[in-house]
């Protein structure tokens, strides 16, 4: 019962994350007589029928900035984790590297291909009677 609820709640989660805009938009359909009237910038020039939209772009624009430093700390903090694992893992003496050296030139041979089919050796026939 634990994991199934914690497992729901993950979920929950990273859809909400993920729906962030979505969420603005909806909140600004069901309130957007409150928001044309009592939050919006422009509400003293009605000429300009803004309706709440100026609010509505506002929010769009802080979710979004949101999104992306959220983002940010993400990579910021894999990196870290990348860093410090690895060098960690670092053994403390030297290594010795060998050098190989390659020619400069490497020889191409095409395979050989046989061109019998091959058959299993006469000792693996069972005959059953």
């Amino acid at each position: 019962m634990l994991k199934r609820f914690t497992a729901v709640l993950l979920l929950i989660t990273l859809l909400l994350a993920q729906f962030s805009r979505v969420f603005v938009y909806a909140g600004f359909e069901l309130n957007e007589r409150y928001i044309a009237t009592v939050l919006c910038e422009n509400k003293d020039k009605p000429a300009m029928h803004c309706n709440g939209k100026c609010y509505l772009a506002k929010k769009l624009k802080q979710a979004e900035e949101k999104e992306k430093k959220q983002e940010r700390d993400a990579q910021k903090k894999n990196a870290q984790d990348v860093f410090f694992v690895r060098s960690a893992a670092l053994p403390i003496l030297p290594l010795i590297v060998q050098q190989t050296e390659f020619p400069m030139e490497a020889s191409f041979e095409l395979p050989v291909h046989n061109n019998e089919i091959p058959h299993p050796p006469p000792s693996s026939i069972f005959i059953f009677s």
